[in-house]
């Protein structure tokens, strides 16, 4: 079975974003891309407070000094497209009231005829949880854990009926209501982060790490969820990040072409073979402009077609 694919949107500091969203959602659904994806980067401090990822030492991308709202640009891209799922890896939930949210969403899945995929995480900055978070980041686990709980209220049958830490629905109708259940996705990297993976959401959402260590997770979810008597399947889609030089323009002789399509091809065939059912890449970082950016994402998705993927 063909492995569906997926390509990120254009959400950085170098890009117009009012025309590259757009622009490149359409040329993505038309190359064949099955998905389009944002992530979330709330702010960039500075001078640094830690390291990125909580690394200390490791220092920040420059680009992450503007990274556009997840929930506007999948909008600008559900305006334009008919048929690619638009999801999020990952919004980082606990900087979100619970019920907006969820509402949001909803509205989102309602006006795409059902098409949205909620990637949700706890994040690690602690600058963004100051900023915005209604709970300490010592309580992510325990916001999440809301965030989805008041997500599957709010998205069921009314009247909605909630009593949680943030949220407190006492009986209420809300709508607009999903298309569909939204799949909700998450990271699970603790075994704790495992466990409400399996017993609370519909997926999986892991990062490209190397084949041989992509198989020993999934093979090691697979066997909890065996554990806990999940009988579900589980959705399971993986983001990678692939490097990739540009090509000189013409005329630009200032740095040699060191772009290899072949080896992402490569990576993503060895990647494949692990059997998930979802592969898509973040190249927005990797490319200088929007065209450049459709033409890699392009060359790709065909050479990876044609490779079997």
């Amino acid at each position: 079975m063909t492995t569906r694919l997926g390509l990120t949107l254009p959400q950085m500091k170098h890009y117009d974003l009012g025309k590259d969203v757009p622009d490149v959602a359409r040329a993505a659904e038309a190359t064949g891309f099955d998905s389009l994806w944002v992530f979330e980067r709330a702010l960039f401090p500075d001078p640094p407070t830690q390291g990125l990822y909580g690394v200390e030492g490791l220092a920040w991308p420059d680009s992450y000094r503007a990274v556009a709202d997840p929930l506007v640009t999948l909008t600008l891209a559900a305006a334009v497209t008919e048929r690619a799922e638009l999801g999020t890896s990952v919004l980082v939930a606990p900087l979100h009231t619970p019920f907006q949210l969820a509402k949001s969403l909803a509205t989102l899945d309602a006006a795409s005829g059902g098409r949205v995929v909620a990637g949700l995480g706890t994040g690690w900055s602690l600058d963004e949880y100051a900023a915005s978070s209604a709970r300490p980041f010592e309580e992510r686990g325990d916001a999440l854990d809301e965030v989805i709980e008041v997500c599957r209220a709010v998205w069921g049958p009314d009247p909605v009926v909630h009593d949680g830490t943030l949220t407190r629905i006492a009986s209420a109708v809300v709508g607009p209501k999903p298309a569909r259940p939204i799949p909700i996705l998450l990271a699970a990297n603790t075994g704790r982060a495992r466990r409400r993976l399996v017993d609370h959401a519909d997926g999986w959402m892991p990062i490209g790490m190397g084949a041989g260590q992509l198989a020993a997770q999934w093979r090691r979810l697979q066997d909890l969820a065996a554990e806990r008597g999940r009988t579900r399947p589980l959705r399971t889609v993986l983001r990678t990040n692939p490097r990739y030089t540009p090509k000189p323009y013409a005329g630009d002789d200032r740095r040699p072409f060191q772009g290899d399509v072949g080896q992402i091809v490569t990576d993503l065939v060895a990647h494949a073979e692990v059997g998930l059912d979802e592969i898509f890449l973040d190249l927005q970082s990797e490319v200088r402009d929007a065209e450049e950016l459709k033409d890699v994402a392009a060359e790709v998705y065909e050479a990876a077609r044609a490779a079997g993927v």
